[in-house]
């Protein structure tokens, strides 16, 4: 019986590829902190300055501008309005007025155990 386990390693299991070697992050310095912001102020600064062309629809940085046509601003303020109408109506039903309209609701519904009338008789 010993003989079965004359080939059993006594060492502890280990993953395929080697040991993996964990890296900690780095943590920024003061110098990079500061070096970012002095970065991100001229940038703003370049950007004011220069003064916004609205004719342009791209900026110094390429990026694109897209402006709405007029069937999209339309769009837009009819769905404002009839959010709006949506919140002046559930803000002016009390809770029991809500609670009535349900109860009302339910009765109008058809219930889902009854059996249904099939055949004569």
């Amino acid at each position: 019986m010993s003989d079965a386990y004359d080939y059993a390693t006594r060492s502890s299991l280990k993953f395929r590829g080697g040991d993996p070697v964990i890296k900690k992050k780095k943590k920024k310095s003061r110098k990079d902190k500061e070096k970012l912001s002095s970065a991100l102020r001229e940038s703003l600064k370049e950007d004011v300055g220069s003064g916004s062309d609205s004719s342009s629809s791209v900026s110094k940085r390429g990026v694109v501008v897209i402006e709405q046509t007029e069937a999209q601003k339309k769009f837009a303020e009819v769905q404002k309005i009839r959010q709006g109408e949506k919140i002046h109506a559930a803000a002016s039903k009390s809770h029991k007025e809500r609670v009535a309209e349900f109860n009302a609701k339910l009765e109008e519904m058809t219930e889902h155990y009854d059996i249904p009338k099939v055949g004569p008789g």
